[in-house]
């Protein structure tokens, strides 16, 4: 008999995790209300808001149930929470819709961040800019690939970057002048067994992941093992089932927490060619109950996001060992539509090959500006 995976959300995310599902055997129903889901390729659709009753009851039928994204209404996920069957658990989804809930969560883990305060009005983001001095403002949902953030560098900008939050609950974080920013993978199945994908480094710009280097050039073993450490706290804390994401910043020698993701990651698309198995398929693999696969580095990779369109094909692929996915959807100014891999057999070597690629790659994706 057909085991059958339950998904909530159609993206690219979910697209990818449909594929690897599918050859791993299982039948994948996706719920996803938008018609041009890039999952729909790979699964069955269920064109239904993710509250939909009707919708939810049938996903519930399914054998395992994930998601992949985290900003789904609690209530749904609350509807859907069987034991051994709904994988990452609610209780990590909810602690990473809220950054105040997570900052204090990694702080009783005893995982460091950037001092942080709650704002909830124009007097608090006064008050924590005269405690932090420079500072970012965060809403503390609903955030992601830079939206609903704010820097502020001044006193005197502080009243226009909070009102680009809308009055929404905010926290306030201390701006720190990091090196640059790391993420750490792990994949924790529903018997504890957990493996962990070599450290990344990330370069963004506009807010939005530009590419990654896999593994990360010159971190010191001390702070590799000092990074997945503090993801090991994390998925042992939420008895954790499936793949994490933990985005660090690197400040003079130490690791700083920025946020963890309850998830497959941008940061880890890189795992598909370059490592032995990919972040999906663990993914996949815990959910499911199944044994983890080996997480180690297959050959040294740079990932790529394609911003806005695909760039010319011809030119990519004629690229040694680079490796194109097309997410199927409408090209559109800032979305992204995919994302290119290159191997090599060393890091520089595939550094060399992304660089190739990056000058077919127009518009925003064209120059890594943070």
């Amino acid at each position: 008999m057909t085991l059958r995976l339950g998904l909530l959300g159609g993206g690219q995310l979910g697209r990818m995790l449909a594929l690897s599902a599918r050859n791993l055997g299982f039948e994948v129903i996706v719920l996803e209300p938008n018609p041009e889901a890039p999952a729909r390729a790979a699964a069955r659709q269920l064109q239904k808001a993710y509250d939909d009753n009707d919708a939810l009851r049938e996903l519930a039928a399914c054998d395992f149930v994930t998601f992949e994204f985290e900003n789904i209404p609690e209530a749904a996920a609350k509807a859907l929470n069987q034991p051994g069957q709904f994988a990452p658990p609610v209780s990590a989804l909810l602690v990473s819709q809220d950054r105040w809930v997570e900052k204090n969560t990694f702080q009783k883990l005893g995982i460091p961040t950037p001092a942080f305060l709650k704002v909830d009005s124009l007097e608090d983001a006064q008050d924590a800019f005269k405690r932090l001095g420079p500072l970012v403002l965060k809403t503390r949902k609903f955030g992601y690939d830079g939206k609903g953030q704010a820097v502020v560098r001044s006193a005197q900008n502080l009243s226009e970057a909070y009102m680009q939050l809308n009055d929404a609950p905010a926290i306030a974080e201390k701006l720190v002048p990091f090196e640059r920013e790391i993420s750490v993978i792990t994949c924790r199945g529903r018997d504890g067994q957990t493996v962990v994908y070599p450290v990344t480094e990330n370069i963004h710009k506009k807010g939005v992941l530009h590419k990654s280097l896999a593994p990360a050039p010159g971190l010191s073993p001390v702070l590799v093992a000092e990074a997945q450490d503090m993801a090991q706290r994390l998925v042992d804390h939420f008895n954790y089932v499936g793949v994490l994401a933990l985005e660090l910043f690197q400040v003079d020698g130490t690791l700083k927490a920025n946020e963890f993701a309850p998830r497959v990651h941008n940061s880890g698309h890189w795992t598909m060619e370059g490592a032995v198995t990919s972040q999906f398929e663990n993914h996949v693999r815990a959910v499911c109950d199944l044994p983890l696969g080996c997480a180690d580095l297959r050959a040294p990779s740079v990932m790529l996001n394609l911003i806005g369109e695909i760039p010319p094909r011809t030119q990519l692929l004629s690229i040694t060992d680079a490796h194109l996915h097309d997410y199927a959807k409408p090209a559109r100014p800032g979305r992204k539509v995919g994302h290119l891999t290159c191997l090599g057999a060393t890091l520089k070597e595939a550094s060399e090959r992304a660089a190739l690629a990056e000058t077919a790659i127009k518009g925003e994706n064209s120059v890594s500006t943070e």
